[in-house]
Formats: structure tokens, C-alpha cells, sequence
């Protein structure tokens, strides 16, 4: 039962963000499948500039069992970053004094740490933005504890996760997809990818012509659906793939598109 509610506050926003609302509804009392075993899942950074809404954050998580780190803007979560790196990043788009944005993309240019970007701002546009910058997951308030843990886990489930295949290596001529190593080589070039680019990826050459839908693909590589998360993000990621690995992303060798269904990978 949902006993106390706390509002995130829109400082910095303009007035049409502050209308949406922002609010986190918080359980003063952790449900017994959520409470903290003991036992690490894993550290985590949150970048809020609210103290109020960071310890709440912070509160929940740990609860999850996770380890927990702070930072209050950009230059401290880079700072964070550039020692131990944490296993994901929940960072917020509204930051005071820099925009969110601009931190997720400062991030992506040395790390391809998982990030969940948490803001009121849930237009359509806004969320396209945030995937085209390497988000791995998009959270709009107002959300509950659940949801939250639900998509950390996930995240991070699939970070980990490697395809379901025997083979550790992927070799396709010019294309090279190294399981093991998450590597993956164009004509011998290291071709930078994102955690979710390279788990997409995988996933679809690992069953070389084999049609996936978008609904399937969201199950299999981000552990969601629709009802979570926007099929779209499916769709966004193949377009950043295939700028990356196709010599004409408009006419692709390797990921297809097969009209009306989804997506095959081309041996």
C-alpha cells in the first residue's frame, strides 16, 4: 500500500513541464520481496541536484540490495566515472544548472556505462532525444518504487547477459561479433557500440535470418514490452546500428527490415 507521497519538485523546468507533475510515490514500508537480503546486486550512481529526491532515491534502492553512489551534477558523476565505474547510471534529464542531456551525451563520449534517464518531461520527442544519446531505458515521473527497481534489474539483467548461443565468436566476412570479448569489428576496425547496441546485435546474428518482432525483441534484449517501454526504443537502436556497421544505413546488408513484422539479421 502506498502510504506517503513526496514531490519532485520543477525547478529549471518551463511551465509547460512543471503542469505534467512530478511526483514519486514512496512505500514507508518495503514489501518483504523487496527488502534488502544482505546481499550486493550491484553499485549504482544517481545524479539529481534535489537532495531531497537523491536520498529518496537512494533510500529505495538500497533497499533493493543495491550500492549506492551520489552526485549532484555532471562534473561529480564524471568524476565518479572516471575511478570505479558503476554498473548503471540513473540520472536526471532536469539538472538546475546543465541539462541532462548534454551529461548522457558527455558520458557516451568514454562510457558505455548503462544509463536510465529519469525526468518529468515524457513527450515523445524527449524520449526519441534520450535514446538517440545512448539511454538505455527512459523513467517519466510520476513512478513508483516498483517500476523503478523493475527497470534497474532489467537494465542490468541485459547488460549481463550474453546471447543464447554456443559460439563465442560471430564471424560473418567483414562482419566480426566477439561474444565474449563484446567486440565488435568492421573489416578489422573496433566499431564502438552502446551496451544495448551490442546485445541487440548479438541477439540478432546469433539466429541469422530468423524474424523478430519489435514486441519480441523488447522481451528478449531489454526484458520488457510494450506495456513498459516503447517499441520504438527497438527501432531507434537498429537505426544507430546500422549507422554504425552499414556502409548505406538506408539500404542495409545486415539488419533488415522485413515490412510489417520486424527485423532479421542478413548472414
Amino acid at each position: 500500500m502506498l502510504v506517503n507521497t513526496t514531490t519532485v519538485g520543477g525547478r529549471g523546468t518551463s511551465s509547460s513541464d512543471k503542469t505534467e507533475g512530478a511526483t514519486v510515490r514512496a512505500e514507508t514500508t518495503t514489501p518483504m520481496s523487496h527488502r534488502n537480503t544482505g546481499r550486493a546486486c550491484g553499485r549504482l550512481l544517481v545524479v539529481d541536484d534535489d537532495p531531497e529526491v537523491r536520498g529518496l532515491l537512494v533510500r529505495l534502492l538500497e533497499s533493493e540490495g543495491y550500492q549506492v553512489e551520489e552526485a549532484s551534477t555532471g562534473a561529480e558523476a564524471t568524476t565518479v566515472l572516471s575511478g570505479r565505474a558503476p554498473d548503471l547510471v540513473i540520472l536526471d534529464v532536469m539538472l538546475t544548472t546543465e541539462d541532462g542531456f548534454d551529461v548522457l551525451a558527455a558520458i557516451r563520449r568514454t562510457s558505455n556505462v548503462p544509463v536510465i534517464l529519469v525526468t518529468a518531461r515524457g513527450r515523445e520527442s524527449d524520449r526519441v532525444l534520450g535514446l538517440k544519446l545512448g539511454a538505455d531505458d527512459y523513467v517519466v515521473k510520476p513512478f513508483s518504487p516498483a517500476e523503478l527497481a523493475a527497470r534497474v534489474g532489467t537494465v542490468l539483467r541485459r547488460v549481463g547477459q550474453r546471447p543464447s548461443t554456443t559460439t563465442v565468436a560471430l564471424d560473418f566476412g567483414d562482419l566480426a561479433i566477439d561474444v565474449m570479448a563484446r567486440e565488435v569489428k568492421l573489416s578489422d576496425e573496433l566499431v564502438e557500440t552502446t551496451a544495448k547496441e551490442f546485445d541487440l546485435l548479438a541477439f540478432l546474428a546469433s539466429s541469422p535470418r530468423q524474424v523478430f518482432t519489435r514486441e519480441q525483441l523488447l522481451a528478449q534484449v531489454w526484458g520488457s514490452s510494450s506495456a513498459w517501454q516503447d517499441a520504438g526504443t527497438v527501432t531507434e537502436h537498429v537505426r544507430r546500428i546500422r549507422r554504425k556497421i552499414e556502409k548505406d544505413p538506408d539500404h542495409p546488408r545486415w539488419v533488415r527490415t522485413v515490412r510489417g513484422v520486424g527485423y532479421r539479421f542478413e548472414p
